[in-house]
């Protein structure tokens, strides 16, 4: 089971593992570290960036200044799209799939349709998640964690925006509730 403690312990900056899930260590590339960059003045501070072709995550600080961070992202067709605002953040979060998750793939979902508690070693929101909303309601899209770590950088879940656990725990200690995010 992951536990708080044992992802605020580890060795984040250069190694992960997730001992129940992958037999093997995954070394992170250096590139894929969070890093302040350069970014578009027009860019308006307070904003997540989502870019999901290249796979990067902006949350901009002003003054042409972001905070970069690498990302997995949905399967083509299954990625957000658009303009949402973060309407809640949890710790640990529970997890339960969608209807249309195990309707579309019921062999993966299935054994889940009663959903999985909070730091679960299966639970695939990780250490936080930022739940985004669009006209008041919930889209199901999440900004969140990964005990799969070695997605990150491709598309691959099931729309989702995907962040190293170590990652995600920065920027959700960022950003507030009421965050817009864009994807560009």
């Amino acid at each position: 089971m992951i536990t708080r403690r044992n992802v605020l312990t580890g060795a984040a900056a250069t190694l992960l593992a997730t001992p129940a899930i992958a037999e093997t260590v995954v070394k992170i590339p250096q590139e894929y570290m969070p890093t302040e960059v350069d970014v578009n003045d027009a860019m308006t501070p307070g904003v997540v960036y989502v870019q999901t072709e290249r796979t990067w995550l902006y949350w901009t600080l002003g003054n042409g200044r972001a905070i970069r961070y690498k990302i997995a992202v949905g399967e083509a067709g299954r990625e957000f799209t658009g303009m949402a605002v973060i309407g809640r953040k949890a710790e640990w979060p529970s997890w339960t799939p969608t209807a249309s998750m195990i309707e579309i793939e019921p062999e993966v979902y299935g054994p889940y349709a009663g959903g999985l508690p909070g730091g679960h070693e299966r639970n695939p929101l990780g250490a936080r998640a930022m739940y985004l909303y669009a006209g008041g309601r919930d889209t199901y899209f999440r900004i969140h964690g990964t005990p799969q770590p070695w997605t990150i950088g491709q598309s691959f879940s099931s729309g989702c925006v995907r962040l190293i656990n170590e990652h995600v725990i920065d920027l959700y200690n960022r950003v507030p509730v009421g965050t817009v995010v864009v994807t560009i």
